[in-house]
C-alpha cells in the first residue's frame, strides 16, 4: 500500500504525508493526456444511502477513467429496505470480491463499522455529520492550485458548521497543511468547544471576511435539523448570505468556494457563485482527479503502469 492506512475514513487520522501523496498523484493525473488503465479488471462498489450528484458521479467517472467497472447501489436497490442490516449488506457485497467499497451513509461512523468487519478497502464518501474526506482533499487541491500555497492562508468556513461533515474534514485537513481556519455562523450552528481544534470563531460575517484569503460557504443541513435552529431563513439570509455588499470587506483577491449543492440566495448570492472570485466548478473538476488518485493508491500502490 502506498498509503499508511488501508481505508480512507476521515481527515482526522489521515497523515500529512498521505495527503501529499494523494495531491501529488492527482496533479499528475490532471496533466496526463493519456491515462493509464491501472484499475483495469477491478470493481468499485458505490454504496450510497443518501442522495448525491457530485460525489457519486465523480467516483464513477474516476473509476472508469482508470479502466474499472463500477457498480452503484442506492437505498432503494438495497436489501436494507427489507430489513437487512448494513453489516450483512456489506458482507454480501464483499463476497462478490470487489476491490474497493465507497460508502455514503446518514449514520456517523458507518464507514468505520465496515472497516472493522471487511477486508476490502473502504472509502468514506460522507457519514452523517461526521466527515467527508474526499471533499476536503479536493478543497485543499483547489486552494493550493489557486493560491500557490496552503501554509498561513486564512480560510473561512461559513454556515451550518455544527451539522457539516465537510466543515470537520476541511478543518482537520487544512490545519494539517498549515492553513489557519476560521468559522462563522449563528451561535446555534457552531459546535461547542470547536476552538479546541485551533479554530477561530466569528458570529458576524462582515467581520469574519476581513483579511480572509479563502471563503468556503456551506448550505444549511436542514435534513439533519430536528427543528429550525435560528429565527427564520429571512434572518439567516440577512446576516450570513455572502453577497456583493459583504464581499466589499474581503481581500481583493479572495477566492470563493462551495461544495454544493448551492441554495442560491440563501447562503450565497447568484452573482457571487457565478462571479470572478468563484472556483466552485474547479472544485467539481478536482473531485475527479482526487478520487482517481485515491482509487489508484488503494489498489495499485504508487506505480502508474502503462498509458493506453
Amino acid at each position: 500500500m502506498a498509503l499508511s492506512s488501508k481505508h480512507i475514513l476521515g481527515m482526522e487520522h489521515l497523515s500529512r504525508q498521505d495527503i501529499f501523496k494523494i495531491l501529488s498523484l492527482a496533479k499528475q493525473f490532471k496533466k496526463q493526456k493519456k491515462l493509464p488503465s491501472t484499475l483495469k479488471g477491478k470493481i468499485v462498489f458505490n454504496l450510497f444511502f443518501e442522495p448525491s450528484t457530485r460525489t457519486q458521479t465523480s467516483f464513477e467517472i474516476a473509476a472508469k477513467k482508470l479502466g474499472a467497472t463500477t457498480i452503484h447501489i442506492n437505498t432503494a436497490q438495497s436489501s436494507t429496505v427489507k430489513g437487512e442490516t448494513l453489516s450483512d449488506t456489506a458482507r454480501t457485497i464483499e463476497a462478490m470480491n470487489p476491490d474497493v467499497i465507497v460508502i455514503r451513509h446518514p449514520s456517523s461512523g458507518a464507514p468505520y463499522l465496515l472497516s472493522k468487519i471487511l477486508k476490502t478497502p473502504v472509502i468514506n464518501a460522507g457519514d452523517g455529520f461526521h466527515e467527508h474526506p474526499t471533499q476536503a482533499l479536493l478543497d485543499i487541491l483547489t486552494i493550493e492550485e489557486t493560491k500557490g500555497r496552503l501554509a498561513d492562508l486564512r480560510v473561512l468556513i461559513v454556515g451550518d458548521i455544527a451539522h457539516s461533515r465537510i466543515a470537520r474534514s476541511d478543518i482537520y485537513g487544512l490545519t494539517k497543511m498549515g492553513a489557519k481556519t476560521l468559522v462563522c455562523g449563528p451561535p446555534t450552528l457552531i459546535p461547542p468547544f470547536i476552538e479546541k481544534l485551533g479554530v477561530k470563531v466569528f458570529y458576524h460575517l462582515k467581520e469574519a471576511v476581513k483579511e480572509t484569503d479563502v471563503i468556503i460557504m456551506l448550505r444549511i443541513q436542514k435534513e439533519r435539523h430536528n427543528q429550525l435552529q435560528f429565527p427564520s431563513y429571512r434572518e439567516y439570509i440577512k446576516k450570513y448570505c455572502l453577497n456583493l455588499e459583504t464581499l466589499k470587506y474581503a481581500k481583493s483577491n479572495v477566492m470563493i468556494m462551495h461544495p454544493g449543492p448551492l441554495n442560491r440566495g440563501v447562503e450565497i448570492a447568484p452573482e457571487i457563485a457565478d462571479g470572478p472570485y468563484s472556483v466552485i466548478l474547479n472544485q467539481v473538476s478536482n473531485g475527479i482527479v482526487i478520487r482517481m488518485a485515491l482509487l489508484h493508491l488503494m489498489t495499485n500502490g504508487e506505480h502508474l503502469g502503462t498509458a493506453h
